[in-house]
């Protein structure tokens, strides 16, 4: 029986067909890239004081209501607190001049209950600053964020078996509309919690179109076309997304109108439905063969080349059986339900959640790396180009496996060396930082690429879908993990570089996929991955590989 690729030959691996297929999939994740990292500036908290109403005060009383305090080695004023209002103006009113009549420290203390005043030298507003998530309420900014990758996960987990079961094209399509749809209503949110409830509908599309765009191209592109889609094209869309934020954030300097500016654009996305096809390799695995044909007989037009009488011979044999089969099902439990391949899946699972979270703890941080916040995420997303053309270049010459794991083991090493960095020398921080930051960024690369190959088509976007799932929960904590800081600037890193040791050990068990073809079938899968899990007995091989063996000898 042909395979796909040698049944599709007749094509050409990069003639105008693919080449429209790879740019517009290419294109539809560059939403993906900013709109991942959107809460960098819409979450980040300018410097705020309280707010001293306009009442009768000596204006030396008026710079004095607010008290200072030393803030790693400099003086401040105050975030959360004020010197009472009621004493301050007896005192003002009785003539007496703050520091030289009165010790500021024995003054009591109050809340800011007149609200805030906050700097404008960067931002105009922010969604901190419009909801007040500040002092008490200060607990609502990580959990915005958290929220946010929440309907990520949820996203990731729904999208991958959906797009399995209706096609990749509408799932692709769906999500996309929801990301869109979502990040312009909540120009319009009146609170906080209405905020919250659009990001996490929001999150819903936000990675899922990435996937199912990462799928749909892997499955109709061949050859090295594939691997260049796969590991540089999509991550490239990414990383210009990523790119283009700050660049928006720098000349719209208030939350609306940067997410105004970055939904509305995405509007011109949606042609892109009457040029993109539906996956043949789905169409084949649902038993849609015609369809399938009718794809390739056009893009051998695109191409202008000649198609032969039946492209999918041996599909249209397989579909069309003597006696009626009852159609096979997949869903999810065969990820788990046999040991051997849910050992593999574990391991995957567990790496995409290092990777995650590594990924977006250092991405979310950015705004620490320099003074200027803009110049920083730029940084950030520009380091990821090289990333990509490293996980390229590793997916072309070197096995999956040990690509991953010199990609983990070289995210550790600076990640634990940053706190050797002696203070004052930011500059070699923000080094150790990017290098981490290129290295999981490159791990990220190889591991889209790596879980597609090592999966049948039946089960493909399943799989993507539940390790993109799992890598969610890292970026759910990642704001939590941010917090550490609190106790020791250096704990997050040192936390990420252990989980990252652990990941590289673990994939050694991963099977190899460098240079198979891709997998049709569960029994295709069992046989050319040779999975192994050590803690498990050795399973009998079963009777129908045996079968394949002796006929292949």
């Amino acid at each position: 029986m042909k395979s796909y690729p040698e049944s599709v030959a007749f094509l050409g691996q990069f003639g105008r067909f693919q080449q429209v297929v790879f740019f517009l999939l290419c294109v539809s994740i560059v939403p993906n890239g900013f709109g991942a990292f959107t809460l960098v500036f819409l979450v980040d908290t300018p410097a705020h004081h309280c707010r001293v109403p306009d009442v009768n005060l000596t204006e030396n009383w008026r710079n004095a209501v607010i008290p200072l305090r030393v803030v790693n080695g400099k003086e401040v004023r105050s975030s959360c607190s004020r010197y009472r209002l009621d004493v301050v103006r007896n005192l003002s009113d009785q003539g007496y001049s703050p520091e030289r009549d009165v010790n500021l420290t024995t003054l009591e203390e109050e809340t800011c209950e007149d609200g805030w005043i906050y700097s404008k030298d960067v931002y105009q507003s922010t969604i901190v600053t419009e909801f007040d998530l500040v002092c008490n309420d200060q607990w609502k900014k990580p959990f915005t964020t958290t929220i946010f990758f929440v309907g990520i996960l949820s996203g990731s987990f729904f999208a991958g078996q959906l797009s399995d079961k209706f096609g990749r094209k509408p799932i692709l399509f769906a999500t996309l509309a929801l990301q869109t749809i979502f990040s312009f209503i909540q120009v319009f949110s009146v609170s906080w919690s209405m905020f919250t409830v659009l990001l996490v509908i929001n999150g819903l599309g936000q990675m899922s179109n990435y996937m199912s765009a990462l799928v749909l191209g892997a499955e109709i592109l061949t050859g090295n076309v594939r691997l260049l889609y796969s590991s540089l094209g999509t991550c490239f869309g990414f990383a210009v997304g990523y790119m283009i934020l700050p660049v928006c954030a720098y000349f719209l300097r208030d939350w609306k109108s940067l997410l105004l500016a970055l939904s509305v654009p995405c509007l011109v996305f949606f042609p892109f439905w009457w040029f993109i096809p539906e996956s043949p390799r789905w169409l084949l695995c649902q038993g849609r063969v015609e369809e399938a044909e009718a794809i390739m007989r056009k893009a051998a037009k695109m191409n202008k080349v000649q198609a032969p009488e039946v492209i999918f011979e041996d599909y249209l044999i397989v579909s069309k059986p003597t006696e009626p089969k009852p159609k096979e099902q997949h869903s999810i439990l065969d990820l788990v339900g046999n040991l051997e391949i849910g050992f593999m899946t574990m391991i995957l699972c567990y790496v995409a959640f290092t990777l995650s979270a590594g990924y977006y703890a250092i991405s979310f941080n950015t705004t620490q790396f320099h003074a200027n916040a803009y110049v920083s995420c730029f940084i950030s997303g520009a380091v990821e180009l090289p990333a990509y053309v490293s996980s390229w270049l590793a997916l072309r010459y070197v096995s999956r496996r040990m690509s991953v794991i010199g990609s983990l083991a070289l995210a550790a090493v600076p990640l634990y060396f940053i706190q050797l960095v002696p203070e004052g020398y930011s500059g070699l921080s923000l080094t150790l930082e990017m290098l981490g930051k290129y290295a999981i960024t490159t791990g990220f690369g190889l591991m889209f690429a790596y879980t597609t190959e090592l999966y049948p088509t039946a089960l493909r976007n399943t799989a993507a879908g539940l390790c993109n799932t799992v890598a969610r929960l890292g970026s759910c904590i990642m704001p939590y993990l941010l917090e550490l800081r609190s106790y020791s600037p250096f704990l997050p890193y040192i936390i990420l570089g252990s989980l990252a040791v652990l990941a590289a050990f673990a994939t050694i068990l991963l099977p190899e996929s460098f240079g198979k073809p891709l997998p049709e079938s569960i029994q295709h899968m069992h046989k050319r991955n040779n999975i192994k899990c050590p803690c498990l007995p050795k399973a009998e091989t079963p009777v129908a590989v045996v079968l394949m063996e002796n006929t292949k000898s």
